[in-house]
């Protein structure tokens, strides 16, 4: 992965978006990274792998859901209730 300044970016952004093309490149200001460019084909893929795993994480979460019997009427239930402590507003 290739690392250019940010005033190295401003110069040259032709050459920055050029190198993207081919690999991540990270923008620095001082001592941090501020910006990673990457292709469009590397940002889709990154985007898919995201979100197959918030997919997984939603179906482990409702696995264990229903494990513990939780329907989507209870939750509709829940959600429906006051929470304890808060005062109701008038319909």
């Amino acid at each position: 992965m290739r690392s250019v300044s940010a005033a190295e970016a401003r110069q040259d952004l032709v050459a920055l978006l050029h190198s993207a093309q081919s690999e991540p490149v990270v923008i620095r200001q001082g001592n941090r990274d501020i910006a990673v460019v990457v292709s469009p084909p590397e940002y889709e893929r990154l985007r898919a792998i995201d979100i197959a795993e918030f997919e997984r994480f939603c179906d482990r979460i409702g696995a264990r859901a229903a494990e513990a019997g939780l329907t989507e009427a209870r939750v509709a239930e829940f959600l429906s209730e006051p929470a304890p402590g808060c005062a109701t507003l008038p319909d």
